[in-house]
């Protein structure tokens, strides 16, 4: 959700600047680049040095800077058209008044009165002081100017007082910003299930069978997936990949069994399937509890088969928008329209290893979306961040139709 994006963070002078070297490290942490205003008094609370490192941008205190006996200006302007969304944390009374009315006495202020983007802000106050009507006028102001505001926490506050007025902790902050983002997105409430990479099924305690896939294709579909709004679980077999994306519940399994049990304990809570991953067909009937040694001769492995992940889902399916992959090597769109009808599909994206730069292993991959209605769409050669944009389009203009 927050991934790309830009976020400056203004922050004021209150005891809970100390929580902003918190969150600037979670917005990094999801993928935002992130620059940092601060008015005189914040540095009372928490060093711009440390807000620096941590952004890995220069902190803004004033309109002038001073350096080497040179003087520069730092332009509000073009820091509020930089920022995708503003985040005002902790915002003080002081400077809550001041944006309410329009003052304009430092450099945060200008940039909020100049900022064309979403803006947040996040109170931090004392209980008489966020209980006073001064107060509440303001953010009553703030809202119906169109800003957002992250409600303030319960707890100890920095008098010994206990009740409202702690900025929320930064770790809410994220959330509440990516849930508000989400709102309106065309998966936002939807929840769904990928599959992702291959399955090892064992032969002894150090060797198994397997295939090439990397699992990059059903990890950026989970990717765009939490970008346009949705919770996504990810059941992925052995890769290098991972996520940072806090709507995106990784779980990792090892066999096509723990992938089919996986899947079957979220099936009936999820609205869209996308099984991606390259299960394993078979697994040896009878594994080694120690490693094999070699000997003369030939090796004969008995081999037995593995459950049908996407079989056994299309004949339990209610609701569920369903979607296979088909790998061919051979006959391929026949191969694929018999596949989503034998197992019950919505629909199935369907890519030959016969087409240079697709199937496993690569950072492309060039595909045939077919849906069940037989809709018949193919896709040039593409990088698979953007495959998996026309996979969720496809889908997308189905579920909403």
């Amino acid at each position: 959700m927050l991934s790309g994006k830009n976020i400056l963070l203004g922050v004021t002078g209150g005891i809970a600047a100390y929580k902003t070297t918190f969150l600037v490290r979670l917005l990094i942490k999801a993928g935002a680049k992130v620059k940092v205003v601060m008015t005189q008094s914040a540095g009372s609370f928490v060093s711009p040095l440390t807000l620096s490192t941590l952004s890995k941008n220069p902190v803004l205190l004033d309109f002038v800077n001073e350096e080497d006996g040179s003087l520069s200006w730092n332009n509000h302007v073009e820091l509020g058209l930089w920022a995708d969304l503003m985040i005002i944390a902790p915002a003080t009374a002081n400077t809550l008044s001041k944006m309410s009315q329009g003052i304009c006495d430092n450099l945060l202020l200008a940039t909020y009165l100049s900022a064309k983007c979403p803006i947040f802000f996040a109170p931090a106050m004392d209980l008489d002081m966020y209980k006073h009507p001064s107060t509440t006028t303001s953010l009553e102001k703030l809202t119906s100017f169109g800003n957002t505001m992250i409600p303030a926490e319960s707890g100890e506050l920095a008098s010994g007082l206990h009740g409202e007025g702690r900025m929320a902790e930064p770790e809410n902050i994220v959330a509440f910003i990516q849930n508000e983002l989400s709102q309106g997105l065309p998966l936002s409430g939807k929840k769904v299930l990928i599959t992702a990479g291959p399955t090892h099924e064992p032969l002894d305690p150090v060797r198994f069978l397997g295939n090439r896939s990397s699992g990059t294709m059903g990890f950026e579909l989970a990717k765009k997936a939490a970008n346009l709004g949705a919770k996504v679980i990810l059941v992925s077999g052995p890769t290098n990949l991972s996520v940072d994306e806090e709507t995106i519940q990784l779980i990792r399994i090892t066999s096509a069994q723990e992938m089919y049990e996986a899947c079957h304990e979220h099936f009936d809570d999820v609205d869209v399937v996308i099984a991606a991953a390259a299960v394993a067909d078979y697994r040896p009937k009878h594994v080694a509890q120690e490693k094999m040694k070699k000997k003369d001769g030939d090796l004969q492995i008995e081999l037995e088969r593995n459950p049908d992940i996407l079989l056994s889902l299309g004949a339990r399916k209610d609701n569920q928008f369903l979607v296979g992959f088909a790998l061919e090597t051979e006959n391929e769109l026949e191969n694929a329209k018999d596949k989503l009808e034998r197992k019950n599909l919505d629909a199935i994206v369907l890519n030959s290893l016969k087409d240079d730069g697709a199937g496993f292993g690569g950072s492309t991959n060039k595909i045939t979306f077919i849906d069940k209605n037989s809709g018949i769409k193919t896709f040039g050669l593409k990088t698979k961040p953007e495959v998996a944009s026309d996979i969720w389009e496809e889908i997308i203009s189905r579920i909403h139709a």
